[in-house]
Protein backbone atom coordinates (compact mmCIF):
# COMPACT_ATOMS: atom_id res chain seq x y z
CA UNK A 1 0.00 0.00 0.00
CA UNK A 2 0.71 3.25 -0.79
CA UNK A 3 0.73 6.20 1.59
CA UNK A 4 1.03 9.45 1.02
CA UNK A 5 3.52 11.87 1.96
CA UNK A 6 2.85 14.36 4.93
CA UNK A 7 3.71 18.22 3.59
CA UNK A 8 7.06 19.43 5.41
CA UNK A 9 6.84 21.71 8.16
CA UNK A 10 9.10 24.81 7.24
CA UNK A 11 10.77 25.85 10.20
CA UNK A 12 11.07 29.98 10.97
CA UNK A 13 14.73 30.36 9.62
CA UNK A 14 13.86 28.44 6.53
CA UNK A 15 10.63 30.77 6.41
CA UNK A 16 13.06 33.85 6.93
CA UNK A 17 15.33 32.75 4.32
CA UNK A 18 12.91 32.42 1.82
CA UNK A 19 11.62 35.94 2.51
CA UNK A 20 15.10 36.66 2.35
CA UNK A 21 15.24 35.17 -1.20
CA UNK A 22 11.98 36.95 -2.71
CA UNK A 23 13.23 40.01 -1.04
CA UNK A 24 16.52 40.58 -2.95
CA UNK A 25 15.29 38.70 -6.31
CA UNK A 26 12.59 41.50 -6.52
CA UNK A 27 15.43 44.25 -5.45
CA UNK A 28 17.25 42.92 -8.37
CA UNK A 29 14.57 42.81 -10.45
CA UNK A 30 13.51 46.78 -10.22
CA UNK A 31 16.99 47.38 -10.13
CA UNK A 32 18.12 45.76 -13.51
CA UNK A 33 14.92 47.00 -15.03
CA UNK A 34 15.55 50.76 -14.06
CA UNK A 35 19.08 49.78 -15.64
CA UNK A 36 17.43 49.00 -18.54
CA UNK A 37 15.01 51.30 -19.40
CA UNK A 38 18.06 53.89 -18.38
CA UNK A 39 20.41 52.50 -20.80
CA UNK A 40 18.68 51.25 -23.86
CA UNK A 41 16.80 53.84 -25.30
CA UNK A 42 14.08 51.80 -27.10
CA UNK A 43 11.17 50.41 -25.63
CA UNK A 44 11.59 46.93 -27.09
CA UNK A 45 15.28 46.41 -26.43
CA UNK A 46 14.14 47.22 -22.49
CA UNK A 47 11.65 44.89 -22.63
CA UNK A 48 13.14 42.17 -24.34
CA UNK A 49 16.17 42.38 -21.65
CA UNK A 50 13.79 42.40 -18.80
CA UNK A 51 11.98 39.11 -19.93
CA UNK A 52 15.04 37.74 -21.17
CA UNK A 53 18.00 38.29 -18.87
CA UNK A 54 16.26 38.95 -15.69
CA UNK A 55 14.95 35.45 -15.04
CA UNK A 56 19.05 33.91 -15.34
CA UNK A 57 19.80 36.40 -13.09
CA UNK A 58 16.97 35.73 -10.56
CA UNK A 59 17.65 31.76 -11.12
CA UNK A 60 21.26 32.00 -10.27
CA UNK A 61 20.66 34.00 -7.30
CA UNK A 62 18.64 31.55 -6.17
CA UNK A 63 20.80 28.77 -6.53
CA UNK A 64 23.31 30.37 -4.92
CA UNK A 65 21.09 32.27 -1.66
CA UNK A 66 18.33 28.83 -1.71
CA UNK A 67 21.44 26.38 -1.19
CA UNK A 68 22.24 28.51 2.32
CA UNK A 69 19.15 29.66 3.16
CA UNK A 70 16.37 28.07 1.39
CA UNK A 71 13.55 25.98 2.40
CA UNK A 72 12.93 22.73 0.66
CA UNK A 73 9.66 23.30 -1.10
CA UNK A 74 8.98 20.06 -2.80
CA UNK A 75 8.83 20.96 -6.84
CA UNK A 76 10.28 22.96 -9.05
CA UNK A 77 7.24 24.87 -10.08
CA UNK A 78 7.00 26.18 -6.44
CA UNK A 79 10.31 27.19 -6.41
CA UNK A 80 10.37 28.93 -9.52
CA UNK A 81 7.27 30.47 -8.45
CA UNK A 82 8.16 31.68 -5.32
CA UNK A 83 11.56 32.78 -6.48
CA UNK A 84 11.85 33.80 -9.62
CA UNK A 85 8.12 34.47 -11.10
CA UNK A 86 6.28 35.88 -7.94
CA UNK A 87 9.53 38.81 -7.36
CA UNK A 88 10.33 39.28 -11.16
CA UNK A 89 6.68 40.33 -11.84
CA UNK A 90 6.97 42.58 -8.68
CA UNK A 91 10.14 44.03 -8.86
CA UNK A 92 9.10 45.04 -12.88
CA UNK A 93 5.88 46.31 -11.62
CA UNK A 94 7.50 48.71 -9.26
CA UNK A 95 9.77 49.85 -11.75
CA UNK A 96 6.96 50.85 -14.49
CA UNK A 97 4.61 51.97 -11.95
CA UNK A 98 5.83 53.38 -9.14
CA UNK A 99 9.22 54.99 -10.41
CA UNK A 100 9.10 57.74 -12.78
CA UNK A 101 9.87 57.23 -16.23
CA UNK A 102 13.98 57.91 -17.05
CA UNK A 103 12.86 60.56 -19.15
CA UNK A 104 10.98 62.30 -16.98
CA UNK A 105 13.90 62.64 -14.55
CA UNK A 106 16.20 66.04 -15.12
CA UNK A 107 20.01 65.20 -13.97
CA UNK A 108 22.37 67.83 -14.77
CA UNK A 109 24.64 67.80 -17.06
CA UNK A 110 28.53 67.54 -15.82
CA UNK A 111 29.96 67.04 -19.17
CA UNK A 112 30.18 70.69 -19.73
CA UNK A 113 31.77 71.57 -15.93
CA UNK A 114 35.48 71.56 -15.42
CA UNK A 115 36.24 70.95 -11.55
CA UNK A 116 39.23 73.36 -10.83
CA UNK A 117 41.00 72.26 -8.16
CA UNK A 118 43.63 74.19 -6.31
Amino acid sequence: MVQAKEPAMVAPLELVGLLFIVLVNTAITALLTRFFRVRLHTRWGSAIYTFLLIPVVLIITTLVLGSVLGPDLGSAGTVLTLTVIAPGSIGVAFDYFWMPAPEEVDMPDTRDRRQVRR
